[in-house]
This record gives C-alpha cells, structure tokens and sequence, in this order.
C-alpha cells in the first residue's frame, strides 16, 4: 500500500486552513504577562504571551499598533484580542493581535470590545453615513446634564463664540442604569420635534464606569439613526467611547465640541472686514475703468458732432452707389459686345447670304428637292432666288 507524500507547505498550509475556518480561534481574549516585547522599524510589533503553563507568540501589526493607548513592557499583565492563526513559512501557530489592554480593565473592556466589533460589521462607523456639521448652526440642542459643569462650559463658550445661536439643554442623566434610555430618547426627542440643526451629547471626565452609558448599544443606535448631526464628547481627550466612533463628529472634550460646533464672531467679523475691504477696492477699480471708458466716448468726434457720423455714412453711400454704376456699366458692355458677336455668327450662317452670290433653293411637291431623284419630268418646281421665286416645270 501507498501513502501520499506531502511537502512541508502543503501541511503548514491545511493546519492554516483548519485554523482559520474554527470560529472559537476568530476572535478570543487572552490574559497573561507580556515577554520578548519587540518593536521593529516597520511599526509592527512582536512578542509573546506567558502565563504558569505555557506561552503562546503574538505579533501586532502597525496599523492597531498605532492605536494603543499605553506603552507595552515586559512582565506587564494585559488582555489581548485577536485571532490564532498559523504562519505558514515557519509552520508556527501565533496570535495576530487587534487590541491589547493592560489586565484589570476586567469585563467592561471585553463586553467594549465585543459590542464596538458588531457595530462595526453592521456598518454603524462607516465614513460614508456621517453627516457634515452645518457652517453656520441655528438652533443646538445640548444632550447632558443640566447640573454638570460640562454643560456651563459648553454654554459659555457657544455665547461667546456664536451669541445668535439659540441653545437649548435637553436633560438627562449622564451616569447610572437610568442614563443609556434617557440619551436615547432625548436624541430621538429633538429629531422628532426637529428642535435643532445640530445636537451635542456628552459629559465630562470620569472613570470608563463613570462613561459607560456612552457605551450603550442604545445611544449608538440613536446617534446612528440621527437625521440631525451629532457631535459626541464625551469625558477627556483619552476617553473613547462607542458614541464618539457613531457620531458625525467626536471632540476631544465638552469644550472642545462647542468650538467644533459654531464659528468664532471675531474671525467672521475680520473675514467680513476683509471682504468688505476687497469688494471695495473692486468696485473702485471697475469705478476708474468706466470713469475713463465715459472719458474715451466723452472725447470721441461723434459725440463732438454728431452729424459727422451721418456725413461718413452718405460718403461711403456715394461710393458704394458708384462702384454700383461702374460695374453696371462694364456688365452691360460685355454683354453689348456678345450679342454683336453673336448677331454677326448667326448673319453669316443665313440661307439668304447664300442666296445673294447666285444660288438658289428648288421645291417640288414633296418640299426641297436634295436630288434629280425627288422629282419626274411634269413636276411643278419653284426656285426661290434673292429677291423672289421662279415658277418653273421639269422637263
């Protein structure tokens, strides 16, 4: 009996494919201490995962890198999510990492992750779904607190950038298992009332308990459906949260999405300074182009004398009128000069000029006689000579 032969990336590369189509490996957290910890120039990095029993290889590429939020170190405790996959030239099974975090966020991290990576595979982040802020908002509804020092600082700041805009604060709690539902229907109050141009929710900083109801699946869904733009700001620069990946807009902090919000009125003052000095200067210059467009016609000689105008025109008449009579003329004499040409061809080609010098025309009873044949001794014959006819009979 026979056995199959395979070669080395032929098995590498079937345990890869099993691996890849387990959906246990897809996408798991794992908890244990960090060690080898490498950065390499490319942005990826690459380490391992140790725990009393074992170690498993981890590698991280550039672009989820760059999102880290904390520097890795060996010996440091961290939970990673990712996917176990194996990497067919070494024939070694490693963890591609998505998100590390330092151990002890514990499960508001994992549901976090879980609930940001179903969203995002609904659609709910895409690019394409948000809306441009308006340039010049009306009316902003502020989804906060009432009592919070984030909405005094939000007002503040809106009064004194954009004082024309009318701010409504829309209440509602911002902390606590009564705030998820309260945003919610206060984001979905003011679209059904179309109570403002643009909607501003958040609060100020806390702890990721503090801020969780901006994690709530609800509010995200809210913002989503939203047909008026939403700014989130929620808490402190490092502070995410799933409303911030839905919204329209994130800012980095309240404050922060009052700026984002309104114009500052200094700079549109200056900006409409500036353009009142350049149309200015426009209609000054298109000013002293007709200023001297009114000189050029104010000095032209018809204006000076206006009959000058009419006098050019009988002269080019007068002119026109004889070049008319001269070709007139000439037509007329080269057409005199080939009807005589003409007249002269046809008298020469007459029957009668033939006559003059002697000849004559016979006509017998059948018409002109061409022959001795046309006739027979009898016949009447008549000879049409110049000046008359000669009655004749055949012999």
């Amino acid at each position: 009996m026979e056995y199959p032969v395979y070669s080395v990336s032929q098995v590498n590369g079937h345990i890869k494919d099993l691996l890849d189509a387990d959906p246990a490996l897809s996408g798991l957290f794992i908890r244990g201490e960090l060690s080898n910890y490498k950065t390499y120039p490319s942005g990826h990095h690459y380490f391992s995962m140790k725990d009393e029993g074992g170690a498993i290889r981890c590698v991280m590429f550039r672009r989820e890198a760059s999102a880290l939020r904390f520097r890795p170190q060996n010996g440091m405790k961290v939970v990673a999510f990712g996917r176990v996959a194996v990497f067919p030239r070494d024939g070694q099974y490693q963890l591609y990492v998505s998100s590390l975090t330092p151990d002890g966020v514990g499960d508001l991290h994992v549901a976090f992750e879980q609930l940001k990576a179903r969203l995002a595979a609904e659609g709910l982040f895409d690019e394409g779904h948000k809306k441009p802020l308006p340039r010049f908002p009306a009316r902003i509804a502020l989804v906060t607190s009432p009592a919070g020092a984030a909405v005094r600082d939000m007002l503040r700041i809106l009064n004194a950038r954009w004082p024309i805009a009318e701010v409504y604060v829309v209440p509602c709690r911002v902390q606590g298992a009564e705030a998820p539902a309260e945003i919610a229907g206060a984001i979905a109050w003011v679209n059904a009332q179309g109570a403002a141009d643009l909607i501003i929710t958040g609060r100020g900083g806390g702890s990721m308990e503090d801020l969780w109801c901006f994690n709530d699946e609800g509010v995200a869904r809210a913002i989503y459906a939203s047909r008026i733009p939403v700014i989130s700001a929620v808490g402190h620069e490092p502070d995410v949260t799933i409303a911030d990946y839905v919204a329209d807009l994130r800012a980095a902090t309240p404050s922060n999405a009052a700026e984002l919000a309104v114009p500052d009125q200094n700079e549109q003052y200056a900006l409409l300074s500036h353009l009142g000095r350049r149309m200015g200067k426009a209609v000054e210059r298109q000013l002293q182009t007709s200023r001297a467009a009114l000189d050029r016609a104010g000095r032209s000689r018809m204006l000076r004398d206006p009959m000058s105008w009419v006098d050019d025109r009988r002269m080019l008449l007068d002119r026109q009128r004889d070049r008319m009579a001269h070709g007139l003329t000439l037509s007329l004499g080269t057409r005199r000069a080939d009807f005589a040409r003409l007249a002269a061809s046809l008298d020469a080609l007459s029957p009668l000029k033939v006559l003059g010098r002697g000849y004559a025309i016979a006509k017998g009873p059948k018409g002109v006689v061409k022959s001795a044949k046309d006739v027979k001794p009898g016949d009447p014959v008549s000879l049409r000579v110049a000046d008359g006819e000669i009655a004749c009979e055949v012999l």
